[in-house]
């Protein structure tokens, strides 16, 4: 097949050319069009109970991620040129594009019992303006007499005062959530610099939109990064424009193929799919390294360069489209995960990496044929004396020192499997932000003044109409709010009863010790006053229906949380079950705790779970691709061996430095996995071609394999491992111990494949030596059989000029 293929390859150049530039144009038209997403990443599956309890959620109270927060320490808040500032800041803020409502001291309002009208008036504490600091002192007091506000918009110890921004939801999911949310830092700014005061921000809306910006700039930065190493070691190794140029190109056609692949899809950039410009760059490269290195050695021999390039597709075809192939695996296998943005990653990576391996095969023979042959200075590195002396010593490792290979390799074995026993599972919301960030930092500060941030909702059903409005629906909420104000990690609590002990209070004319819940014969005066009061839209309060359904069945207690991390979360979440069975009876009763914190959670270990299934999918996979290609399950064993150890030596380095398996380091695995054992098909696969030559000696076997494909596994794992080592300078700390543990992995299987691989082939020779693996499934090119020259004419000519190429 590959003969006939390299045939049709190199006699119709042009129109291969002409094709590909068509394709690249299309795609590079709709890869313009491709958007950042601007949504929260979905771990969970559609059909899973906890994506179904948060969807319910939404319909029934809306959107509970679209808060944004400001806060400021300032024991002068009620000085009345700190309190004007603080004033005017608010006002700037309603003018700004996408905010829809702000909560605030200097916005706070107070109800007015009326008792014409039989109900709350809705009054604002603090007027536009403030005449004086006795005005300003006397209305201090009626707000701190409120305690509704404590804990929600102050907190007295501290003298930090919080502002809450309720953005819009549809601009939250489009591209002008960053204008918005930067006109909205723009205005605080401007605050910090008139007034001298630190303010701090937080919320899901403002670090999902600040982390969104980042990742278009690192992306960005990794392709160039990327592109920047590649071009450099190619001309290091090779010392050719030519050999920098065209493999240059074809990865750069590559991305510009994946961008058009994501855009057809309807698939938008992530901070997965942002990664495949910079991965298919780094990953895309080495093909052509193999092809060329293959190219330069035929070249040497014969001096024949179409003869050259028809052994490059011949020859090392098979093996490459193995590697592509098992590469292209490891990606695909996040398919399984039924995570959407792992689906989408996984899909347009393994697709395009297999493109990039239709894109080597066709353009390196095409560009080179069209090209002069290449010049001695530009076979000199295949005699690079430093490589060579690396390959003999490697050499005489396999030969004379396979006991002590062995027994590091057992130790390295023994070491990793303790190591993979002190590894732990745990993933924070913000997990991929550095402690230094300010991010973080911020994050933080809302967990020490406010008790956290993250959502937490518990709705309760009392699958009847009216049945909310109970009292003793009532007492069994503030039983399961007491119990739930004892946990550290959790905020005072918000829900119907907050609003009910308000009215309470306001009933009373406002006394604070009237700050509880209404007894049965209270409650009927206050709900009515209650009621009415919801009809004033003026004052754009609607409390009661944000913590009621319509038919008043449903009901729900908002809490804010610290970010506490997937195994804490587990904890509580049972703990929280729990306390809920416990007051509310399941007969009579469907309570439920949902939030972002819980799908998140939730999210986490359905995807931890299924990454292990992905990586144990690309393990048998790449085995059965193995055996296709050898026709030997005891060659597939050997293949894995040297392959299998650096990703347990991963796992234990991950043990003993405390790094957690979480989403981001689990597909460390897949990824390097998939990669490695390309070297190790390419061994094999020249390793299998010299037996024939050399009368089935394995040792002399050994060692020419290791001669010709030494050199390219070195050169290729250099791209490699710095390649994926620009992610380490990434400002998310998922993507940069993915580059760190991907380098590390990769730095140990070249080891692995390089000494141990020859190793176990020369010392295991009586179990290799099988007549299955001397006649495999695919043929590979024998390389003693020769070509006749009157078949390389590619293009018909009368003075026959093009001969050479």
């Amino acid at each position: 097949m590959w003969v006939w293929l390299s045939g049709i390859i190199l006699r119709n150049r042009r129109l291969l050319l002409s094709i590909l530039g068509l394709v690249t144009i299309f795609m590079a038209y709709h890869g313009s069009r491709v958007e950042m997403s601007y949504e929260a990443a979905q771990l969970l599956p559609k059909k899973d109970s906890a994506y179904v309890d948060y969807q319910k959620f939404r319909q029934l109270f809306g959107e509970e991620g679209n808060l944004i927060v400001v806060g400021v320490e300032d024991p002068d808040f009620f000085k009345i040129d700190h309190f004007e500032a603080w004033h005017k800041l608010v006002n700037n803020l309603d003018k700004v594009d996408g905010v829809e409502n702000l909560l605030s001291v200097s916005n706070s309002y107070n109800l007015r019992k009326n008792t014409d009208k039989r109900k709350f008036e809705i009054q604002n504490i603090f007027p536009e303006e403030v005449k004086s600091q006795q005005q300003l002192d006397s209305l201090a007091n009626v707000f701190h007499s409120l305690p509704f506000y404590k804990g929600l918009l102050y907190n007295s110890e501290t003298d930090m005062y919080l502002l809450a921004i309720t953005v819009n939801k549809d601009k939250m999911k489009s591209k002008q959530r960053e204008k918005m949310v930067l006109a909205i830092k723009e205005t605080c700014e401007n605050f910090s610099e008139e007034t001298g005061l630190e303010l701090h921000y937080s919320g899901l809306p403002y670090i999902r939109v600040i982390n969104s910006i980042k990742i278009k700039k690192e992306i960005y930065l990794f392709s160039a990064l990327a592109l920047l190493l590649c071009i450099v070691t190619l001309f290091l190794f090779f010392r050719s424009f030519k050999a920098v140029f065209y493999p240059v190109l074809i990865v750069s056609t590559g991305v510009i193929w994946a961008l058009g692949t994501m855009a057809l899809f309807g698939f938008k950039i992530t901070l997965l799919t942002g990664m495949i410009p910079s991965l298919l760059i780094v990953i895309g490269i080495p093909n052509s390294i193999y092809m060329l290195n293959k190219y330069h050695h035929e070249f040497r021999n014969h001096g024949n360069n179409i003869k050259a390039l028809q052994r490059v597709i011949i020859k090392i075809g098979n093996a490459t489209f193995l590697t592509n192939l098992t590469t292209a695996s490891g990606f695909a296998t996040f398919v399984i995960t039924n995570s959407e943005i792992l689906r989408q990653f996984g899909v347009v990576a393994a697709l395009n990496i297999l493109t990039l391996f239709v894109l080597s095969l066709l353009l390196i023979p095409i560009l080179f044929s069209f090209a002069k042959p290449p010049e001695k200075r530009h076979i000199k590195h295949l005699e690079n004396q430093l490589f060579n002396k690396i390959i003999l010593s490697l050499e005489n490792i396999s030969q004379n020192y396979r006991c002590i290979v062995y027994i590091a390799a057992t130790a390295v074995l023994l070491a990793g499997i303790y190591g993979i026993t002190l590894m732990k599972s745990s993933g924070y919301m913000v997990d991929d932000i550095p402690e230094s960030d300010i991010i973080y930092k911020d994050l933080k500060y809302f967990e020490k003044q406010v008790d956290g941030l993250m959502p937490l909702e518990i709705i309760i059903d009392t699958e009847r109409p009216n049945g909310v409005m109970n009292l003793s629906v009532f007492r069994r909420m503030e039983k399961l709010e007491e119990r739930l104000s004892h946990y550290d990690e959790l905020s005072s609590s918000m829900s119907l009863l907050n609003i009910l002990k308000f009215s309470k209070q306001a009933f009373y004319n406002g006394k604070e010790r009237y700050y509880s819940l209404p007894n049965n014969q209270e409650k009927n005066f206050i709900l009515s006053y209650a009621t009415k009061s919801e009809e004033d839209e003026a004052a754009g309060v609607s409390a009661l229906h944000s913590f009621l359904d319509s038919s008043k069945q449903v009901t729900r207690i908002s809490v804010r949380m610290h970010d506490v991390g997937t195994k804490r979360m587990e904890e509580l979440y049972n703990d929280f079950k729990m306390e809920v069975d416990s007051i509310f009876p399941a007969d009579k009763f469907n309570v439920t705790v949902t939030g972002s914190s819980v799908t998140f959670f939730k999210g986490t270990q359905y995807l931890v779970k299924n990454l292990f299934s992905s990586l144990t999918l690309a393990i048998l996979l790449i085995s059965a691709f193995m055996a296709v290609m050898f026709y030997s399950w005891r060659m597939v064993i050997m293949s894995l061996v040297p392959n299998i150890i650096p990703l347990i030596f991963t796992a234990a380095i991950m043990g003993f430095s405390g790094i957690p398996i979480k989403a981001s380091t689990i597909l460390v695995f897949s990824i390097a996995f998939g990669i490695s054992v390309d070297n190790t098909i390419h061994f094999l696969a020249k390793y299998r071609q010299e037996l024939s030559a050399t009368g089935w000696n394995i040792r002399e076997s050994v060692k020419l394999a290791l001669r010709e494909t030494g050199v390219s596994m070195i050169y290729t794992f250099v791209v490699l491992f710095f390649g994926f080592g620009v992610y380490s300078v990434s400002q998310f700390g998922g993507t940069a111990a993915l580059g760190v543990l991907v380098s590390l992995t990769l730095l140990t299987a070249i080891t692995s494949n390089l000494i141990l691989l020859p190793s176990l082939l020369v010392g295991l020779e009586k179990y290799t030596t099988t007549k299955s693996f001397h006649e495999p499934l695919l043929q590979i090119y024998d390389e003693e059989e020769d070509i006749e020259l009157d078949e390389l004419e590619i293009e018909k000519s009368t003075n026959h000029k093009d001969e050479k190429a």
